[in-house]
């Protein structure tokens, strides 16, 4: 069943990034917001290098060409985004939904970048249609309110698109790098990178631990954001990055709202609504078009006919 592998990590990814949002929010109550992402990665990125010297050989980057990439992933994945997010969602005008909006922009930024960086990953008129139709499902589901998404807070929501522009760039530069090291390695070494950047930009934004108030909440948000969300999550990602490239391992921004929405409705008795159920479909949709090849050729392995070809779509 190893064909399935990607799927599974892929909904894993996307479980954990969208309930992502809520622990962000609730942290960000208590702590300031680049020093909140900061800490972060203080963790996750001690927890990574000690996971990198047990798995790998050789858990410190060579040569140019590998530190290259570990500044990339520094710069723009990890200190870029969340600097960004963090701090345009601290503005009490940028709801989730507004903030999953946006960010769920990534996938097309990706493709506009990819275009420029990989030719080998331009999606055709069908799969441009099918990241959209993914991302009118994002806005259904999250049901953002028109006025309040163009009106106040648009620097704040600015700053959320310059994150996913950031990410989206990151990804298509790592990519076309193309580094022999361990995926491992790459994510320990972007996340201690980053976590300088960020405690660098903290400093010089007058942020201070003191102005922090550490309760039983603000510890659990940083905790899961630490090790779930931080962590676990970038490895899959990084893994999934190598295999199935930019453009398609971000769709999982469109996938993220809907398991934010699902664990509304487990953990805090929110009751899906219709836009739900809209969103959900139209989303699917997007999927289906973007990945449409892929699950042609799966079906004749299906109907017992075969096995999956190595194909490689949009």
């Amino acid at each position: 069943m190893s064909r399935y592998r990607n799927l599974a990590l892929f909904l894993v990814l996307a479980a954990v990034w969208g309930s992502a949002f809520m622990a962000i929010k609730a942290g960000l109550a208590y702590i300031p917001p680049v020093l909140f992402a900061a800490i972060r990665y203080d963790i996750a990125g001690v927890v990574m290098l000690a996971y990198a010297v047990v798995v790998v050989d050789d858990p410190i980057p060579r040569g140019r060409t590998e530190w290259t990439a570990v500044a990339i992933g520094s710069l723009f994945l990890i200190a870029g985004y969340h600097v960004l997010l963090f701090v345009g969602e601290s503005d009490p005008a940028v709801t989730s939904a507004a903030a999953a909006v946006v960010v769920s922009l990534s996938p097309v930024l990706t493709t506009a970048f990819a275009r420029l960086f990989l030719p080998g990953e331009r999606l055709t008129a069908v799969g441009i249609v099918g990241l959209l139709l993914g991302l009118v499902g994002v806005v259904v589901l999250t049901q953002p309110n028109p006025n309040d998404l163009l009106g106040g807070g648009a620097v704040a929501k600015l700053l959320v698109f310059g994150a996913a522009a950031a990410f989206a760039f990151g990804s298509v530069l790592t990519r076309r790098l193309d580094a022999t090291m361990r995926i491992e390695t790459m994510e320990a070494w972007s996340m201690l990178g980053g976590a300088l950047v960020m405690h660098a930009v903290s400093a010089a934004l007058g942020e201070s631990l003191a102005d922090a108030v550490w309760t039983v909440e603000s510890v659990a948000a940083l905790a899961y954001l630490s090790l779930a969300a931080s962590a676990v999550g970038f490895l899959i990602y990084f893994d999934l990055l190598d295999r199935l490239g930019p453009i398609e391992i971000n769709l999982v921004s469109y996938v993220a709202p809907a398991f934010a929405a699902l664990s509304g409705w487990l953990f805090l008795a929110e009751v899906p609504t219709v836009y739900t159920v809209v969103g959900f479909v139209l989303i699917f949709l997007g999927f289906a078009l973007v990945k449409r090849e892929a699950i042609r050729a799966e079906l004749p392995r299906l109907r017992g006919r075969g096995r999956l070809p190595g194909v490689r779509d949009d």
